[in-house]
């Protein structure tokens, strides 16, 4: 008979160097892979389009009252996880500085979905962040060219928009600013022939 497997803790993940990218998933450390430029690209066009001007710019030129962050563990129902942009209202959370992992839910979390980890955002992110309560959910998709929004109603997600890079969308809980899709994607190649 083997021994029972010893159940990695927030202590475990926390002592890893800083720069391996990892979550904490019933017990068990699930190790991140290196981000693609296109993921990259994701997490830097939606910084820029409600980071400035809900965050950033402590809301000149913009409305502000949140903190928008970058790959943060965050501890929900046990697990710990890293999303590629969260988002808290302020007096929600005064100050996430010096947390980690930080426990208070959040109010919106986006993930860049690659295909390597598809199934997890799609499905059990999804199903972590409704059981939490986080009430807004975004998804951006490289490969497809789209951002997907939800929020949650009664426990469950509805949609609240599909968005692909020809649209200007504005969307909950951001509504008070417009987001060019595009704008989270590489250029599109230019047509064979053309100068660069």
């Amino acid at each position: 008979m083997e021994p029972a497997k010893k159940l990695a803790t927030v202590d475990d993940l926390l002592a890893l160097p800083g720069e391996v990218r990892a979550e904490l998933w019933d017990g068990e450390l699930t190790f991140l892979p290196p981000p693609t430029p296109e993921h990259g690209r994701g997490q830097v066009g939606m910084a820029g389009a409600i980071g400035g001007p809900f965050d950033l710019r402590h809301g000149r030129g913009g409305p502000g009252g949140w903190w928008i962050l970058t790959e943060v563990d965050v501890a929900l129902l046990g697990q710990v996880v890293r999303p590629d942009l969260v988002g808290w209202r302020r007096e929600r959370l005064p100050s996430p500085w010096g947390q980690r992992p930080v426990e208070v839910v959040p109010d919106w979390i986006c993930e860049v979905v690659s295909p390597s980890n598809a199934s997890t955002d799609r499905v059990s992110k999804r199903r972590l962040y409704a059981r939490a309560g986080v009430a807004h959910y975004w998804l951006v998709d490289p490969a497809a060219r789209t951002l997907e929004a939800l929020a949650l109603a009664g426990g469950a997600w509805t949609e609240v928009g599909a968005f692909d890079d020809d649209d200007v969308a504005r969307v909950p809980p951001f509504e008070a600013v417009e987001i060019e899709v595009t704008l989270l994607f590489p250029p599109r190649d230019p047509p064979a022939g053309a100068q660069r």
